[in-house]
């Protein structure tokens, strides 16, 4: 098969080209001549037998030869670059990435770390917040916890942690006045909403018998950090992932007086198929213990 492969060099130089649209500025990336990377792509046009580039005024533009290859070799040199990255990290001892929503990273893994690094004095991290949820995961990630709702992605390996649960919760004054056996209490408060989950108070109050087109819409917000914060100076009534408000319940804080529903989404680590260091198998463990001790303390 590598002989039917045109020269790493040529793809590189046709990579950049397709990705600069300039000659030149390809060979100042590539610390080249302007002479080397043209020779390069005249000779990938040879092998290939098709034009790749054409001039439009004073610039170059892909043909639609040039377009099919740029998405193969920009897919490629993207994964080769985190292999590449990863296999570097291994070799030098450097500390897991994990990489997970601010929310979940500021209220359930910082306030475990010092446990987590006496339980585990082996393992180190490097935490990271990201509200992406992409993959391949992003350069320089090694692991990602989400929370997401199978199917995963045929390439990934996505270690099934924990359900995610789900419910309301507020600051104990609101309940003055109010049944907190009854949830149709919740029809005469105002309820706090996040953009990135319209679902969820729908998704609850099905699961609780109520009905879904008496839910008031008072007031979004872009982030599920910023409506835990109004729900913690007595805004209204937030709908959260139990995981992220248990230290709240635990002071006090807030309370979840009608419990909380297992949704379809799972908490789960991503990682890149055939990742099985050691270090990230005992994460694994951790995780799986602390995430089904909150389960198993359980708020429903």
């Amino acid at each position: 098969m590598s002989d039917t492969l045109p020269s790493l060099n040529a793809l590189r130089a046709f990579n950049e080209t397709a990705r600069e649209l300039s000659v030149t500025r390809a060979a100042q990336n590539l610390h080249v001549t302007h002479g080397a990377v043209s020779r390069q792509l005249r000779q990938l046009e040879e092998q290939l037998g098709v034009t790749l580039f054409k001039r439009e005024g004073r610039g170059l533009v892909l043909t639609a030869e040039g377009d099919q290859l740029r998405a193969s070799t920009s897919q490629a040199f993207e994964q080769l670059a985190q292999a590449c990255d990863q296999l570097k990290r291994r070799a030098a001892d450097a500390p897991i990435v994990l990489s997970c929503s601010g929310s979940f990273l500021a209220r359930w893994f910082i306030p475990r770390l010092d446990k987590l690094q006496r339980q585990c004095p082996e393992l180190k991290l490097h935490l990271t917040a990201s509200e992406e949820a992409q993959w391949p995961l992003g350069p320089g990630v090694d692991v990602a916890l989400r929370f997401a709702e199978p199917p995963w992605p045929g390439d990934a390996q996505v270690i099934d942690l924990a359900p995610e649960l789900m419910g309301p919760v507020m600051k104990p004054e609101l309940l003055q006045g109010l049944s907190a056996e009854d949830p149709e209490s919740l029809y005469a408060l105002p309820l706090l909403h996040t953009q990135s989950r319209a679902q969820a108070w729908p998704l609850w109050f099905a699961a609780k018998g109520l009905e879904v087109t008496r839910i008031r819409r008072d007031q979004a917000f872009e982030h599920l950090n910023y409506m835990l914060e109004a729900a913690l100076v007595g805004l209204g009534v937030a709908i959260a992932p139990a995981y992220l408000v248990e230290e709240d319940l635990r002071a006090g804080r807030l309370v979840a007086p009608w419990g909380f529903i297992e949704t379809p989404a799972r908490v789960g680590l991503w990682l890149p198929a055939g990742e099985n260091r050691p270090l990230i198998h005992r994460l694994i463990e951790w995780l799986q213990q602390e995430l089904s001790g909150d389960t198993q303390r359980s708020y429903r």
